[in-house]
């Protein structure tokens, strides 16, 4: 499997209660966190679901 690297953008500050325990399942903390998962189906839904929080980084 290949890898991807999750960057927060945006604070979760007035995000929903289910985008900010998607943030948390991301492993994603703070501001310009960067991590990285496993490219998988499960993944990318979750970056779909707060995309405008996160950014994918090479």
């Amino acid at each position: 499997m290949s890898e991807i690297r999750i960057k927060q953008i945006r604070s979760e500050i007035g995000s929903i209660p289910k985008q900010r325990a998607t943030l948390k399942a991301l492993g994603l903390r703070r501001i310009n966190h960067v991590v990285t998962q496993q490219d998988t189906v499960q993944i990318r839904g979750m970056i779909k679901r707060v995309s405008h929080l996160v950014e994918i980084v090479s």
